[in-house]
């Protein structure tokens, strides 16, 4: 495989990882997509963002991109449960662990492949 085809699904795979842990360093990665970024730059950025503790406001905004894929097939039973478990962690009741399994699970049921490929949910 090419390196662009090794830095996309580099990418694929630790995009809601980097999302879950900095909305900044996503932003940034996305920028240097647009160019020729090397793997070896991509590996070190993403690497940087997980570095930083996730706040509860990049928690949330991970899971509500990830609840995305979900929104059209999810009984009203799991939108219930998706939306106590978000309540739940804001009220810091929950770790955001527990949010990242429910996705994991639905990923699963509804086999979105591109999130059972996100390493963030095979925690």
């Amino acid at each position: 495989m090419k390196e662009r085809g090794l830095v996309e699904k580099l990418w694929r795979e630790e995009k809601y990882h980097v999302l879950l842990h900095s909305q900044q360093y996503y932003n940034d990665i996305r920028q240097r997509l647009k160019t020729n970024i090397s793997l070896t730059e991509l590996e070190q950025l993403i690497h940087q963002a997980l570095l930083l503790s996730p706040s509860t406001g990049s928690v949330i905004n991970a899971y509500d991109h990830m609840w995305g894929y979900f929104k059209t097939l999810a009984t009203e039973e799991e939108k219930r449960k998706a939306q106590d478990l978000k309540q739940r962690h804001v009220a810091d009741a929950i770790p955001y662990s527990t949010l990242l399994h429910y996705l994991a699970i639905l990923a699963d049921k509804y086999h979105v492949s591109y999130l059972q490929q996100s390493k963030v949910l095979k925690k």
